[in-house]
């Protein structure tokens, strides 16, 4: 019998994505490419548990897709879509919400979270959100789902559905395994480096955007928080900010942590500010020219959405129509 390779993956069109969403997710879903069966979604259904601007959302969705293939995803060697694009997401979320349990719902992580910084507007779909990730994954058969080791709970929900249903009613769903990826390196804030670098932060001059220019790049690195002591090393728990200046360096010119440090012995910050920033504005640079490239042609990235949701379909209307048919819905 065959392996099931089915990797799935997702991520919300809201807000500009930060070199730490680069390196910890894209970076590894164009690797993951060639040796699994990808579905990638832009997942504008998650995004709309908090308001979204309308026409911003619709433009961050098809700013995504240019993105996403800019970075080196193949649009031939993986499936890309919107989710809104396949109703069987909403569907599948629907019958899934009976093997749901309230209390499941309410000790997530992220509902907690979410319901903190968004206490005028703690909506139901706010509260479903695992649910709705849940039917994303177990309607494509997915035997993995990249995650960060922070990021297990709602995988870990996935598999509590799934199981459950295959028990009441005979194996249906694929019971999926996390795929822990490799980050190459904690990116932090740069104005706080105790803080995950973060596309939704108070403060933007804290993270660095894929769209960031260059001007902005610099000026960005050159706020950067060190210290006092005027010495280039990696030591993460003393000398926090400059860490982690030092890890972004390492990863966007390819270099160990001791060649990294050896190109800054006997330099000062400010120096070192200025070439940090200057590695990631250059590798930025050719990512940004051809999602420029890309957007400009939107008969192209409507092709492949088109495309895209017609293949992620056709394989989720297969384990909807099996779901339906087991647990009793009538189909002409």
């Amino acid at each position: 019998m065959e392996e099931n390779k089915n990797l799935y993956s997702a991520v919300q069109p809201t807000n500009s994505l930060t070199i730490g969403n680069y390196l910890g997710a894209v970076k590894n879903f164009v690797a993951l490419q060639n040796d699994y069966n990808c579905f990638y979604a832009i997942a504008n259904m998650h995004a709309i548990t908090v308001r979204q601007n309308p026409a911003e959302l619709r433009r961050r969705t098809l700013e995504l897709a240019a993105l996403y293939i800019a970075c080196g995803i193949d649009p031939e060697k993986c499936v890309l879509y919107v989710q809104s694009h396949v109703p069987a997401h909403a569907e599948l979320c629907w019958v899934l919400n009976t093997f749901t349990y309230v209390g499941e719902m309410e000790r997530m992580t992220q509902f907690k979270d979410k319901s903190r910084k968004h206490a005028d507007n703690i909506n139901m779909g706010l509260m479903d959100y695992p649910v709705l990730m849940a039917a994303d994954i177990l309607l494509y058969q997915t035997a993995y789902v990249p995650v960060g080791k922070d990021q297990t709970q709602h995988v870990e929900i996935a598999r509590d559905i799934a199981q459950r249903f295959n028990n009441a009613y005979s194996p249906t769903f694929t019971v999926p395994e996390c795929v822990y990826v490799k980050a190459g390196a904690k990116i932090c804030d740069l104005l706080d480096p105790s803080k995950k670098m973060s596309k939704s932060a108070e403060n933007a001059n804290g993270s660095i955007f894929l769209s960031d220019d260059k001007d902005t790049v610099i000026r960005k690195f050159k706020r950067a928080v060190t210290d006092s002591e005027a010495v280039i090393k990696f030591d993460p728990e003393n000398k926090p900010g400059v860490s982690n200046l030092l890890s972004i360096y390492s990863v966007f010119t390819d270099k160990s942590m001791a060649e990294a440090e050896a190109d800054f012995a006997g330099k000062g910050y400010g120096d070192f500010k200025l070439a940090v920033g200057e590695a990631v504005a250059d590798k930025l640079a050719p990512i940004q020219c051809e999602q420029a490239r890309l957007l400009a042609d939107k008969a192209y990235l409507d092709g492949v959405l088109k495309s895209g949701a017609e293949r992620a379909a056709f394989t989720a209307n297969k384990t909807l129509s099996k779901v339906y048919k087991k647990i009793g819905f009538y189909q002409n």
